[in-house]
């Protein structure tokens, strides 16, 4: 059992959770993750560590309540327990002092994206950090991100924070020259936007380094469920990685095998929000 010391809302249907757990934080590093279930029943979640505190014993997880899993695990309180977190699981980030380094993340990809930058700065790199999100309340981790950038850029796609658009314009102009081209790009976030990124950056022989979000169920490679195919072979993404050259994923595949289970994922959470639902009424009476 894994107590949560904190849990604290940062967006709209995003919490940070600080979870208790010594032998995890002790040997984290960048780009690792850990697999989470709420209770004995309970799905198995893949979740990037976003940060550890090895002298406190504490791991620091960014969740969006996106179905019934992860919206059990959010609605998890302080003192309160998890069943499991299991890890730390993955390859570490590989990291070197590339120079210029652009990191890029859409959404709760910028959870993703904040070990990474910490990690990259550290190694002497200089960081241009590019976030975005539907609206400012989906931009999330913008101070913390700021405090390892030389820039820290923001989008929008309803304007309402920073410039009008995604991602990729912010990278459009370091291509351009308008801002400085980076050595490399890191990117996380939806595979529409990766996908874009590394489209960006191929031509011009950037290296593009992608954090995939596969399905997965075990975490040690012996399920297959994580595979995707990476330069034309079948890598599967808990062991080899979570991260892979942008450059050589289908991502029309990943794009395919992510969609699998929509209509089974989405009569889940119609089924819980209707007995959440009636748990409230029953409260209320």
């Amino acid at each position: 059992m894994f107590k949560i010391i904190s849990n604290t809302e940062i967006g709209p249907s995003v919490h940070r959770l600080v979870i208790l757990a010594p032998r995890v934080a002790r040997a984290r590093k960048p780009g690792q993750f850990v697999i989470v279930r709420k209770k004995e029943s309970s799905e198995r979640i893949p979740l990037t560590i976003a940060d550890a505190d090895p002298q406190a014993g504490t791991i620091t997880l960014i969740v969006q309540a996106v179905g019934v899993s992860t919206k059990a695990i959010v609605a998890t309180p302080p003192g309160d327990f998890l069943q499991d977190v299991a890890g730390p699981l993955g390859k570490p980030t590989h990291l070197e002092r590339w120079g210029k380094v652009a990191c890029i993340g859409g959404g709760v990809g910028t959870a993703v994206l904040y070990p990474l930058v910490k990690a990259l700065y550290e190694k002497g790199n200089t960081i241009y950090t590019v976030i975005g999100g539907r609206g400012a309340k989906q931009v999330i981790l913008a101070d913390e991100l700021r405090e390892f950038s030389k820039e820290l850029h923001i989008t929008t796609e309803d304007g309402t924070l920073g410039r009008k658009g995604l991602v990729t314009i912010v990278l459009e102009d370091m291509l351009s020259g308008k801002l400085p081209c980076p050595d490399v790009v890191f990117a996380v976030g939806p595979v529409p936007m990766m996908e874009a990124v590394a489209d960006m950056t191929r031509s011009r022989g950037i290296p593009t380094i992608v954090s995939l979000n596969a399905i997965m169920i075990d975490g040690t490679g012996m399920c297959g469920c994580c595979r995707v195919t990476v330069g034309g072979e079948v890598k599967f993404t808990c062991v080899d990685g979570p991260e892979f050259d942008g450059h050589k994923v289908d991502f029309k595949e990943l794009r395919n095998r992510l969609s699998m289970y929509r209509q089974q994922e989405q009569k889940a959470l119609e089924e819980y929000c209707r007995v959440e639902e009636q748990i409230r009424h029953m409260k209320q009476s």
